[in-house]
């Protein structure tokens, strides 16, 4: 299907277009959208210039109970659970092209609801959404069982079996993608599921039931449920006929569905939490201007809003001068912009408490003694929205709370380093182990670093380098299990042994 490119497109002129046709905030439950049973309603306000989008419904234990029957009954009558894998991926391939076909209504959506800038909303998170479910599609009727090496007089098959209903609760910063991850392997191997989206950006997660819809999931396979973390969440969280919760957010909301699930009935638990991701620069690195510029794009790329954001800069002190005045330098290509505009790099924070987190945390970083070195303020603020200027602070020590504390914003801190061996035991200091990055050109050096960096991901002279083949998770406090590749099958399905006694 054919389209403009973003740059061709009048965004303000179409999303007045949209917002003026009414924009869906319904719960999706069991094949139709509904209001919330308590009637409750809360507003999206689009950070981008602080106007309500829509009136979204407030879901809660209730509505949750009536997503668990419906997808249970989906569920125990095989309406999807045993379909064949064949016909479960023709239904998975035809929703990925339909989220491709309505790539632009899906991207508007996104940057209104949460300020992401619309060139990434389409290039990226769209694109990784299609791409996600097509992947894990093509998957299904891939992965075989397993015979076990048993004596000649047994036969012991080993297969995956789906968990049952399960519930994907995401956050605001990516909500497709974060969704997909989630909700594509969880499908493909033949669950009924319920998604939790973030309060702040339920928009897309509502259109994307109905393109599921039209791709053919039967009734109950897909339900979504907006509201509250601490009514719609914690409901999820506790329901005792939920099989699994899936969770991507703050660590501290991750210990909370750890709580809910020894508090009800064990359900499985998966997690990728928080990250206070380490950039490690050594001095031996051959290409100081490549990395200090990818230094500045892991940081400020999503309004800094990402939990693999790059926001410890350990440098080298030989090189370290340099390097910082080439972040510094990079700054300007990233003052934050109106999001409809297809030329802006940084664009607004989720909402209003957001902003006043990141700007409370930059006040704690000059009161502890951190150099500011540029930014640190409101941007736009005749916009009515909620933006940030990018922010550099110099002489961090790792025991600050800018240091050790997620701040989720565009907030950079450079540590100074004597050596790899001392890069590495900052790095390692943390309650997070979710991602880092190393910069070498010496390849004995750059191999020890990233083997004893404790993190579910490593990137080597590059940054948040991605690919649905590999697995996505932390090390410890920043998650339990792993996202992508066939590794995600793993958090949802059951492994079966059936063992049988042959007699001669």
């Amino acid at each position: 299907m054919a389209h403009d490119q973003p740059s061709k497109i009048d965004w303000r002129t179409r999303a007045e277009r949209v917002i003026s046709a009414s924009i869906e905030g319904r719960a999706f439950i069991d094949g139709r959208y509904r209001g919330a049973v308590s009637g409750e309603i809360f507003s999206a306000v689009s950070p981008v210039d602080g106007r309500v989008l829509a009136e979204v419904a407030a879901c809660d234990a209730a509505d949750v109970d009536l997503a668990v029957v419906a997808a249970r009954r989906a569920f125990e009558d095989g309406r999807w659970s045993r379909l064949s894998p064949a016909r479960r991926k023709e239904a998975l391939l035809a929703f990925a092209q339909l989220i491709l076909d309505n790539r632009d209504e899906l991207a508007l959506l996104e940057t209104l609801d949460m300020g992401k800038p619309i060139s990434d909303s389409l290039a990226i998170d769209v694109s990784a959404t299609a791409r996600c479910f097509k992947w894990f599609a093509e998957a299904i009727d891939k992965v075989y069982g397993e015979v076990a090496p048993t004596a000649d007089d047994v036969r012991a098959t080993i297969t995956r079996e789906p968990l049952g209903v399960v519930a994907a609760v995401v956050p605001w910063n990516f909500p497709m993608i974060m969704a997909a991850w989630k909700l594509a392997p969880a499908l493909a191997t033949g669950n009924s599921v319920i998604l939790k989206p973030a309060e702040q950006s339920s928009l897309t997660a509502l259109r994307l039931a109905a393109l599921a819809q039209e791709a053919g999931l039967p009734n109950g396979v897909f339900n979504v449920v907006p509201g509250a973390g601490a009514s719609a969440g914690r409901a999820v969280g506790l329901h005792p006929d939920i099989d699994g919760v899936f969770f991507t957010g703050s660590t501290e909301v991750g210990k909370y569905f750890l709580q809910y699930s020894g508090q009800s009935n064990l359900k499985k638990i998966g997690l990728e939490c928080g990250g206070k991701s380490a950039h490690i620069i050594l001095d031996d690195c051959g290409s100081l201007d490549v990395a200090a510029d990818t230094a500045a794009g892991a940081i400020f790329f999503n309004q800094g809003e990402m939990c693999t954001a790059g926001s410890r800069l350990i440098v080298h002190e030989a090189v370290k001068d340099r390097v910082l005045d080439r972040v510094v330098s990079q700054m300007d290509g990233y003052r934050p912009g109106d999001p409809l505009n297809p030329d802006t790099r940084m664009g607004a924070l989720v909402d209003e408490a957001h902003t006043e987190k990141v700007l409370g945390y930059i006040k704690i970083g000059q009161a502890e003694g951190a150099k500011l070195v540029r930014g640190g303020g409101r941007a736009r603020q005749d916009s009515g929205g909620c933006y940030v200027e990018p922010t550099v602070f110099d002489d961090v020590r790792n025991s600050m709370r800018i240091a050790r504390e997620e701040i989720f914003g565009p907030v950079l801190s450079v540590i100074k380093v004597k050596s790899a061996e001392e890069a590495v035991a900052v790095a390692n200091d943390s309650i997070y182990g979710l991602a880092a990055a190393v910069w070498s050109d010496n390849v004995n050096i750059i191999h020890r670093v990233a083997r004893s960096l404790r993190a579910g991901v490593v990137y080597m002279n590059c940054y948040d380098a991605d690919d649905i083949t590999v697995p996505f998770g932390g090390y410890k406090q920043s998650g339990i299990g792993r996202d992508k590749s066939l590794h995600a099958f793993d958090k949802y399905t059951e492994l079966k042994t059936c063992w049988m006694q042959l007699r001669g």
